[in-house]
């Protein structure tokens, strides 16, 4: 049986609460076992790169999705996860209906959406398939692309033209299209636009909000470096928020809010982009929005909240949003016309200030080794896997 590399945990092997990291081991290449039967809508993808998220740092430090992980494995009867879920990769060997039914051929290169969806929950039968009832996540919840080669349905791909993006960027689409998503809640035309927390996503969150003619974009983050990168892709102010209290964890920052409040002439930011997820920056972000405003809410953090306000957003008529994912394929649309856009210098910025020119984010798996690629996802906000 041929084997392959793959980056995996083994329940058998370790235990998810007292273990981190992945295992770099030889596993089986998997196969088209029926391809005019079970295969028969599938695709074998040769693996050429690979993009670690902050889901994977969320796996690697066993900080999140520990449960989906044993209840995917229990369900499939199986006790080893392959991770990963970015890519840009190669389809080696096609089911028996992909061509006809999905255009995709031996040779095509494609990326991927990474939420599997049934097509059949409410959700999917509204068009609302990004809040499948029933989704599988690929590298969370059934084997994902931390290996030479990834079986996948052809329902999730996506055609990505090498000759208009470089292929690192290209195996990133699927994290930009989280910060699309997110900028597209509404119309950031001649907006303000706050972007709380600038790793990757509020990273592309402020590149994107600038493409899509935002007036003004504050970045705000306590982190230096990441305040550095948000200077270098165009923010027109970043901003350091203040800890909150020990015993108040859940607290605004009130000078933060007199920061944004004197930048807006005393109205506020139009739309707030939550990207950090911690309890003190989601209530930042709702105190810094104008009345009429809109807070989207995209990340994420397990356990409750404290809204600081909530008589606030009812009687200043505040829009939550609550973003998911991508849609399915609006997003990834949107995300092409971005990327391939060379006048708007947003590929370039990618490739050159999140992504280094890939000094340090790129690591080939013909040298990984766990400590030093846990110095890289430590470093960097982005990092990707080249097989």
């Amino acid at each position: 049986m041929a084997t392959m590399r793959a980056l995996t945990f083994d329940r058998t092997r370790e235990a998810w609460s007292t273990s981190t990291g992945m295992v770099l081991e030889r596993v089986p290449v998997p196969v088209l076992s029926d391809p005019a039967g079970a295969d028969r809508s599938n695709v074998i993808i040769k693996v050429r790169y690979a993009g670690f998220c902050g889901s994977d740092r969320g796996i690697w430090w066993r900080k999140a999705f520990g449960d989906m992980v044993d209840r995917s494995l229990d369900r499939e009867g199986l006790d080893r996860r392959i991770f990963g879920h970015e890519l840009l990769g190669e389809i080696v060997d096609v089911g028996s209906r992909v061509s006809a039914k999905y255009g995709y051929s031996i040779g095509d290169d494609v990326s991927t959406e990474s939420h599997i969806v049934c097509g059949v929950c409410y959700q999917c039968r509204q068009g609302e398939s990004h809040v499948c009832a029933n989704e599988q996540i690929i590298g969370i919840s059934t084997d994902g692309c931390f290996a030479d080669y990834v079986k996948l349905p052809a329902k999730a791909l996506w055609p990505t033209d090498l000759d208009r993006i470089r292929p690192e960027v290209a195996a990133v689409q699927e994290p930009f299209g989280n910060a699309v998503h997110a900028c597209q809640v509404t119309d950031l035309r001649g907006k303000s636009v706050a972007v709380l927390g600038t790793g990757t996503i509020g990273l592309f969150a402020l590149l994107i909000a600038k493409g899509m003619g935002a007036e003004r974009v504050i970045g705000i983050d306590p982190n230096p470096s990441r305040q550095a990168q948000a200077r270098a892709l165009g923010a027109d102010v970043v901003l350091t928020p203040r800890r909150p209290p020990s015993d108040t964890p859940w607290a605004s920052d009130p000078d933060l809010r007199s920061e944004v409040m004197e930048l807006t002439d005393g109205v506020g930011v139009d739309v707030a982009l939550e990207m950090a997820g911690f309890n003190d920056s989601v209530n930042n972000a709702v105190r810094m929005t104008r009345r009429g405003g809109h807070v989207v809410l995209f990340g994420v953090r397990n356990g409750h909240a404290t809204l600081e306000d909530a008589h606030r957003v009812v009687m200043d008529g505040l829009r939550l949003h609550g973003v998911v994912g991508r849609r399915i394929f609006a997003t990834w649309k949107m995300t092409k016309a971005l990327l391939e856009q060379t006048d708007n210098g947003i590929q370039d910025a990618v490739w050159d200030t999140i992504l280094n020119r890939g000094q340090g984010t790129v690591v080939d798996m013909e040298s990984w080794e766990r400590e030093s690629f846990e110095d890289v996802i430590s470093t960097w906000p982005k990092a990707i896997l080249k097989f």
